[in-house]
């Protein structure tokens, strides 16, 4: 079928990484899904686990395309769709050419010889107009959608805003007490005080609306891997040990992880980090060589601290663990040495946190003691495991 013959409805784009094509695919106009993917140029830099035996797996590379999109289960997005009059989420994706700023994949459309450095987020102006809207605080009635925003994960309201130069992400929730915003923070000085690689949390207000802020921690010569992909898609196999399963595959590209997931372990045992799942975490690689340097930076920690739970039941509910075993006791024997571990600073970031949560809507709502008390309490019986071994 010549490109004349397509059906209206049908557009057609190649699959770039930076300024390298990969694929030709054939796009849905009105979902931005993926009918059919064609002549494969180069099959080394292709999205990892969508190509095996030299062949395109349709159906791993429609569902990497669709992950790119704004998850189903992001805080009001209905109501967000609506306003734009687009069905899905991943029909924004084109909107944007599937920019992203965690890596360099992008579509460029058939015939145009647009290249990647005059389009990429991280070093071209893009809109906030989505980000604004995402935030509840539109600002045109015709947006403009050439946005990172298109390609934002995760549950929390998100946009991307620049500031002097640089790329920050805004995180924030419709909830009233922002718990999510503020843990973000709390993990920020949690893993200062252990001494873990982490994003850099701060507050920020953004259109009268307080956000925890950090700065994109990728730059146009590297990319994020998330460990799902590093894992050959955990859910479609065997998940008994996935934790071998993840050091090996690291090993397996040169990167010794135990010593990153130690860390990753303790703080979500001290946070009661509930949604550690393998797309909030994993390697970074260089986007030219492909050569694997090492871990992500701890981020994304807001769902942790019992953030969905009621104040009534704050004390009384504990939430399931995740990635590795389904309780944090359990997890915690995964890690391989305690040693790193200074507990006089990490009792000591305590007075941290209280000093940030002073005055705020979290102290005015009687949780301050109930969030201290809590991270104590954590902090005490990892201090008398550690002691036990």
């Amino acid at each position: 079928m010549s490109e004349d013959d397509f059906p209206a409805r049908f557009v057609k784009y190649t699959l770039m990484h930076k300024d390298i094509p990969l694929i030709d695919l054939i796009l849905e106009d009105g979902t931005g899904s993926i009918a059919k993917a064609d002549i494969m140029y180069n099959e080394e830099h292709m999205p990892l686990g969508t190509v095996n035996n030299g062949e395109v797996n349709l159906y791993r590379l429609s569902k990497w395309w669709k992950s790119r999109s704004i998850p189903a289960s992001r805080e009001n997005l209905e109501s967000f769709l609506n306003s734009l009059d687009i069905p899905c989420p991943e029909a924004l994706l084109t909107k944007s050419m599937g920019l992203s700023l965690s890596d360099q994949y992008w579509v460029r459309p058939s015939g145009s010889d647009v290249s990647w450095a005059s389009v990429n987020f991280f070093e071209n102006d893009f809109s906030e107009d989505i980000g604004n809207l995402i935030f509840g605080h539109p600002t045109s009635s015709k947006p403009d959608l050439l946005s990172p925003d298109n390609t934002s994960d995760g549950i929390m309201l998100k946009k991307w805003k620049i500031i002097d130069g640089k790329r920050y992400l805004l995180k924030s929730t419709p909830d009233a007490l922002h718990r999510e915003v503020y843990n973000e923070v709390i993990a920020s000085i949690l893993c200062k005080a252990l001494g873990i690689p982490h994003v850099e949390y701060r507050l920020m207000v953004d259109s009268y609306q307080i956000a925890s802020a950090c700065e994109d921690f990728i730059s146009t010569s590297t990319e994020y891997v998330p460990a799902f992909y590093l894992l050959g898609q955990p859910e479609d196999s065997d998940t008994s040990d996935l934790y071998t399963r993840y050091v090996d595959s690291c090993r397996n590209v040169g990167v010794d992880i135990v010593p990153f997931l130690d860390g990753m372990i303790v703080l979500d045992y001290i946070i009661e980090n509930y949604d550690r799942h393998f797309r909030n975490f994993g390697l970074i690689r260089d986007a030219d060589t492909l050569e694997y340097l090492g871990p992500a930076p701890i981020f994304d920690t807001g769902s942790s601290l019992r953030s969905k739970d009621p104040i009534e039941y704050f004390n009384d509910a504990k939430h399931c663990c995740k990635p590795f075993k389904d309780t944090f006791d359990e997890q915690l024997e995964l890690v391989s040495s305690f040693d790193w571990i200074d507990f006089d600073r990490l009792y000591g970031s305590l007075d941290e946190i209280a000093q940030l949560l002073s005055g705020t809507i979290i102290e005015k709502n009687d949780l301050l003691d109930s969030i201290l008390g809590l991270l104590e309490l954590n902090m005490t019986k990892l201090e008398e495991f550690v002691s036990s071994r």
